[in-house]
């Protein structure tokens, strides 16, 4: 072992000693190795940052920016309002969500199907109660397993079957990984049901404002559409909709207002509606039935750019010029702006028409204008900003992110383009036809994450750069070489589950499968078998959330720490090695 192999599994080792520590945070240990590394001479200053520029550091911000396009569509809230009601309890949701991510992995990129799936995962957790750590590492968990069932499900697949195409004139064909992978698929997904109890509960990803929040609810104004799938519904079936989170105050038809109205009344076109609920509730119903907000400025343009319009919340303070007058006295928008979408007022249920309300000290109201001058539009009108939320109220809900994830996970599928470009695009296309704005696409990034993954790529390279992998694949040939045929494929899956976090599944298949070649030609075995070995060890990493770019996805919003993955990885891939061993043989004879 040269010295710069050594100071290469140094710097790893205490990077890893660091993770398990967990003391510091992830993205700190990640830098501070990166600066080590550079120190110790094995990483080159002008490599330093190349990592920040590796497709998997666009891959992973560009899926997270798609998932939150996903999230705000309306789509999963019709998907989960119609499941919703059969998975009532952790065992049958953590089912549903891997079953649906491992099938879906089989045929598209995994991290796309993941990222498809997580926003379901998030409305479960927030509707049930249940805690997103428990959902979302075994999704991520299950969408590696579906990706070792068909040859296009995982890069290591398409690499082994390259590999075998060099050694023996023929590539492995779609559905040859089938039988073993739909196996270890199967015994993985019952695992995870119940193995999910491995995992921290109560873990919070990125925590919103809103717990700090108390309100007793906002009162907004609406309008139906003819489109509006609520025109028709009777007033006690739009409130079932909103699980009897909202309510209809009143209804106001031709002119003719009526409060309270009777929960038989039918909605009609053109029917104003006057409703009350929590943010989130009035923003998947205005979403959900294509109901239209009534805003003071009716439906004058403005010359603010779309991404610099936003909502703010603020409080009226005593000495506020808008007490005492109504929304449509005051005119906000025409002399500030600015519109008012709702009003809270404690101890009091508004049944009035917005525009019809005499404000008072200490309501809470709901503004949308331009966010640039919003905090000076506010100090002018003695109004206290609140801290800031998440609140969409007024997106209507559209198909095109569904849509445009779709096309992108199809043109991976058929190799048209690469992944990372098939995101970055989709990523874009999405701010284009403004599915998200500017500023919510970099809320939705985990920049954490992504100073993680730049800072590691470069000190995990140093394994390879200082001659270390080739190290470690001599010692795998020469102990391969004296054990029994099941226990050199043990050894081949193992070893790639444990190197695989720092070379990544598709330089850990580059290393490993000519060795298992190799040693199958010498002993005068089918090659086969341990190049099976080799593409299952390398796409179960189960270990880190460093090795695939899914564990990446999911460690921000599922509140996990780096060792956390160990307490659900190491049984799972003790599971695959017991089990995938004398499948292997089973269906590829030596």
């Amino acid at each position: 072992m040269t010295l710069d192999q050594a100071l290469a599994f140094a710097v790893i080792a205490g990077m890893m000693a660091l993770f398990i520590w967990g003391r510091l945070r992830y993205d700190l240990v990640a830098v501070l190795s990166l600066l080590a590394a550079i120190a110790a001479g094995i990483v080159p200053p002008d490599k330093a940052f190349s990592g920040f520029s590796d497709d998997i550091v666009i891959i992973i911000a560009s899926a997270l920016v798609v998932s939150a396009a996903v999230a705000q569509s309306g789509v999963i809230e019709r998907v989960v309002r119609k499941f919703g009601p059969y998975l009532t309890n952790v065992y049958r949701q953590v089912a549903a969500l891997v079953g649906s991510v491992t099938v879906m992995s089989g045929f598209v990129k995994n991290i796309g199907a993941l990222a498809m799936l997580m926003p379901i995962a998030f409305q479960f957790a927030r509707r049930t109660g249940t805690s997103p750590s428990s959902l979302l590492m075994p999704m991520s968990f299950g969408a590696l397993l579906g990706g070792i069932v068909t040859l296009v499900g995982t890069s290591p697949n398409i690499i082994v079957s390259r590999v075998r195409e060099q050694i023996l004139g023929e590539p492995f064909h779609m559905f040859d990984f089938t039988p073993v992978g739909a196996s270890l698929a199967v015994i993985g997904f019952v695992f995870l049901i119940f193995g999910w109890r491995l995992l921290p509960t109560g873990r919070k990803g990125a925590v919103s404002m809103d717990a700090a929040f108390n309100l007793s609810g906002y009162t907004t104004e609406v309008t139906v559409p003819k489109d509006s799938p609520a025109a028709g519904l009777t007033v006690k079936g739009l409130e079932d909709l909103g699980e009897n989170e909202i309510e209809v105050i009143t209804l106001v038809r031709a002119g003719k207002r009526r409060a309270e109205p009777a929960g038989n009344v039918v909605i009609k076109p053109d029917d104003i509606l006057i409703i009350r609920g929590e943010p989130s509730a009035l923003e998947r119903i205005v979403a959900l039935e294509k109901l239209t907000l009534l805003r003071d400025e009716d439906s004058r343009a403005s010359d603010t750019p779309t991404d610099e319009i936003g909502i703010m919340e603020a409080v009226i303070t005593p000495d506020s010029q808008l007490i005492g007058s109504s929304v449509g006295q005051l005119r906000l928008y025409d002399h500030y702006g600015i519109s008012l979408l709702a009003v809270s007022r404690t101890g009091r249920r508004i049944a009035n028409r917005l525009r019809t309300v005499k404000l008072r000290a200490g309501d809470v109201i709901v503004l949308q204008g331009n966010l640039s001058i919003m905090p000076e539009t506010l100090g002018e009108l003695h109004c206290l900003p609140l801290a800031e939320r998440d609140l969409r109220i007024g997106r209507k809900g559209s198909l095109v992110p569904i849509g445009i994830l779709a096309v992108a996970m199809g043109l991976v599928a058929f190799n048209l383009v690469p992944v990372a470009i098939a995101f970055f695009g989709a990523a874009v296309l999405l701010l284009l036809f403004r599915s998200l704005s500017l500023r919510e696409a970099y809320e939705a990034i985990e920049w954490p994450i992504l100073v993680m993954l730049g800072a590691l790529i470069p000190v995990s390279d140093a394994l390879r750069t200082t001659g270390g992998t080739e190290l470690i694949a001599a010692w795998l040939s020469d102990t391969a070489m004296s054990l029994p045929a099941w226990g050199a494929l043990a050894l081949l899956i193992a070893a790639a589950m444990a190197v695989t976090p720092f070379l990544n599944n598709a330089a850990t298949v580059l290393v490993m499968a000519p060795i298992a070649a190799t040693f199958a030609t010498n002993l005068d075995y089918n090659p086969d078998p341990f190049l099976m070995a080799v593409a299952i060890g390398a796409a179960c990493d189960f270990l880190t959330p460093i090795g695939h770019q899914c564990n990446t996805l999911v460690m921000g919003p599922g509140g996990y720490r780096f060792g956390d993955y160990w307490r659900l990885g190491l049984p799972l891939s003790v599971l695959v090695l017991i089990a995938g061993t004398p499948l292997i043989l089973f269906f590829w004879p030596l």
